[in-house]
């Protein structure tokens, strides 16, 4: 039976990313001191992904990702692939937590910015859609276009002006999900850290230019601006991260601030919320969400941390969101993906697939 991609985001989902087996770690490191091709490289990368498509649906889910296997970070390897934008190492990296700084790689602005239509993402997921061969359906990750918005990637001898910038970043981006719907995506997620950014106390990477006002309202016609015209059955979700690094946080903050225009007004057919710990405020903000629009995929199950959650008080959290937004309208899912860069959280595999069991057993208990 082919499950049908316009049923998504599913009732027990997850955000994208997994840990990367020791066999990967090995070869990314033989390939970067030149010891095998890349050729040799993807081979390895592509029988790791066969076996996590396995796990995913073994595990019971209905939806599978490539674990983002052929990537070193979330978003970086997408981004530096469009035309005029290019990564580079940075001075300094992000700053977590702690003062942890995550490992130096970033990307700016070096020309007009359009989509790339030798984009390596599409040969990599014709290549995983075969893999899935309609077992389940196949779930396609990237970084939301307002990531390209963060303080020090547009150079503003190219774009003086920020509104030709966002025109630019737009078409560049519904191109993009022309190129990935001719070729099977169906169910796609655009990660956001840049947008939950926008509701911390302290706006973080960011240079104080803009008015949170203006910002908010900007990231809003930015992914609405994508969507325009987008094909009915194109799933489309947004995750809102604040930060995974290692098992580390970047900034703290509700919700609260960008509920009454980014949830109430993102065009999107799905929200992934992080609610795994205090820093996530409370469930009040979904009350924003219209009723019988975007579905809520409740992040209450961490993917920071190894040790499975109480069962009936995951149980308890979904009932307690559902005095906020409908049940049926509900989700579920980790926080996060478990390995937002190559480095991975900080649990085990078995660990991993433990937590994605225990959420597919809780969703078909609830729903």
């Amino acid at each position: 039976m082919t499950i049908e991609a316009k049923a998504a985001p599913f009732r027990a989902d997850h955000v994208g990313s997994l840990l990367r087996p020791d066999s990967l770690h090995k070869a990314r490191k033989d390939f970067k001191e030149g010891t095998i091709s890349a050729a040799e490289l993807r081979e390895v990368e592509t029988k790791e992904i066969k076996h996590i498509v396995d796990k995913q649906i073994e595990v019971g889910l209905q939806l599978v990702t490539d674990g983002e296997f052929r990537r070193r970070f979330w978003h970086t390897d997408f981004l530096e692939h469009l035309n005029g934008i290019e990564g580079y190492v940075p001075e300094v990296g992000y700053i977590f937590s702690g003062d942890e700084e995550t490992e130096r790689y970033n990307v700016h602005n070096t020309g007009k910015v359009s989509f790339n239509p030798d984009h390596p993402f599409i040969k990599d997921f014709i290549e995983f859609n075969e893999i899935v061969d309609g077992r389940a359906v196949a779930k396609l990750t990237i970084p939301s276009p307002n990531q390209l918005f963060n303080v020090g990637i547009r150079d503003e001898t190219i774009y003086p002006d920020i509104e030709d910038y966002a025109k630019d970043v737009i078409q560049a981006y519904r191109d993009a999900l022309k190129a990935f719907y001719d070729v099977g995506v169906r169910y796609l997620q655009f990660d956001d850290v840049y947008i939950a950014g926008l509701s911390a106390p302290d706006i973080p990477f960011n240079d104080g230019k803009y008015s949170r006002e203006d910002l908010i309202d900007l990231a809003l016609r930015v992914v609405n601006g994508v969507l325009e015209g987008k094909p009915e059955d194109l799933v489309i979700t947004t995750h809102l991260c604040r930060g995974n690094y290692r098992s580390n946080w970047a900034f703290e903050g509700s919700y609260d601030i960008i509920a009454p225009t980014l949830l109430a007004k993102e065009e999107v057919d799905g929200f992934f919320l992080e609610y795994d710990d205090e820093r996530s405020g409370t469930f009040k903000p979904l009350e924003y969400i219209p009723q019988g629009g975007a579905r809520v995929i409740l992040g209450v199950v961490t993917s920071k941390t190894g040790e499975l959650e109480d069962r009936q008080e995951i149980i308890a959290r979904v009932k307690e969101a559902s005095k906020y937004v409908p049940l049926d309208q509900l989700c579920l899912s980790p926080q996060c993906g478990f390995a937002s860069t190559h480095h991975g959280n900080k649990l085990t595999e078995e660990q991993q697939w433990e937590k994605l069991r225990f959420i597919v057993d809780i969703a078909n208990e609830i729903w």
